[in-house]
């Protein structure tokens, strides 16, 4: 039975800068007299040592621009970064851009028509038969979906895929105000590119099962608003305890389905929404330190980059080989996705 595998993963990031430098040179100011001591004590606790922004609040202040400015800024950004972790997955995976059968793509933190599928399959020089797709509105999680959709495409076309996630949320910045949600955002994010090519095998491992759970009862506890001023975070900090009942019974029976159990997972890719989203999936999941490693360092190295990060971890756990890896990643919904490659 043909399955895709996961050949190569590129990353890519804007330049980047320390998280108490940005805090000292620029936030520290923004909230002052609104909500600086709220602000000082989030960004100590947020886990993020570094950050990288295309828009580098110590260089540029976006938060008063219209929505129009920053979607010009994302397509002049998110192009030439797409262009380059793509690139990078290709020559890792040693497959020529002519050869792709599907590109698709995953952002919600901009938008334009013709779409970044459109423009970067032209400046990669795919095929005009590639097809293409693109995945928006899902935030955090996206990759994973994303991931599904590239290796079902893989396994019943036998032709190579690319699965693009693009996140700029520094163009979001969000004018002061005593919003905790807010300050939370602005603590946490960060953007990157990263990209997985995918091929296909007749061998064990390779991408073999992805599943979700939504509770919608929990619904508007994470959302991202289109506003005149950017889009609008939505942050509940309910969100890690209405994850935590969902998380062991979905892992448990995608395991189950293949043979599985917990203790059998060799590497943990789980997506850093914060400090406290990776507390609540050790504890529900009985992982040792070294088992989120690999998370907490990303989250510490570069910030929460939203739906390239739980690639950008991956790309982190391929030297342990091709043990069982559980991918998690969530977002608005309240979803919760996970990914068993390997």
């Amino acid at each position: 039975m043909v399955s895709a595998r996961v050949a190569g993963i590129g990353v890519a990031h804007p330049p980047p800068v320390s998280q108490q430098v940005v805090f000292d040179g620029f936030f520290a100011g923004h909230y002052a007299g609104v909500a600086r001591g709220l602000a000082k004590r989030v960004f100590e606790n947020s886990g993020v040592a570094t950050r990288h922004g295309v828009a580098n609040p110590l260089v540029e202040d976006v938060s008063q621009w219209p929505t129009s400015r920053r979607m010009e800024r994302y397509l002049a950004e998110a192009l030439p970064l797409g262009k380059e972790a793509v690139s990078a997955a290709l020559a890792e995976a040693g497959v020529a851009a002519s050869d792709i059968g599907l590109l698709a793509v995953c952002s919600c933190t901009g938008y334009v028509t013709p779409g970044l599928d459109i423009l970067l399959a032209r400046d990669l020089g795919l095929p005009p038969t590639a097809q293409r797709l693109f995945v928006g509105h899902m935030g955090c999680y996206a990759a994973l979906p994303g991931l599904g959709a590239v290796s079902d495409f893989v396994a019943v076309r036998g032709r190579p895929a690319v699965l693009l996630c693009v996140e700029l949320p520094s163009l979001h910045v969000q004018p002061a105000a005593v919003d905790p949600q807010q300050v939370v955002a602005h603590a946490l994010f960060s953007d990157a590119a990263a990209a997985a090519v995918l091929l296909p095998t007749t061998g064990e491992y390779g991408v073999r099962e992805v599943a979700s759970v939504t509770d919608t009862t929990t619904a508007d506890y994470m959302t991202w608003q289109v506003t005149d001023l950017g889009f609008r975070m939505g942050l509940s900090p309910q969100v890690p305890d209405a994850l935590r009942p969902h998380v062991r019974p979905l892992v448990e029976g995608m395991l189950a389905g293949h043979g599985l159990s917990v203790g059998d997972v060799g590497a943990w890719a789980v997506h850093p929404g914060g400090p406290r989203i990776l507390d609540v999936v050790g504890e529900e999941l009985e992982l040792a330190d070294d088992d989120l490693a690999a998370s907490r360092g990303v989250l510490a190295e570069h910030g929460n980059c939203s739906s390239p990060t739980v690639l950008m971890i991956l790309e982190k756990l391929k030297d342990r080989g091709p043990t069982p890896t559980m991918m998690l990643a969530f977002g608005p919904g309240l979803t919760l996705y996970g990914a068993l490659v390997g």
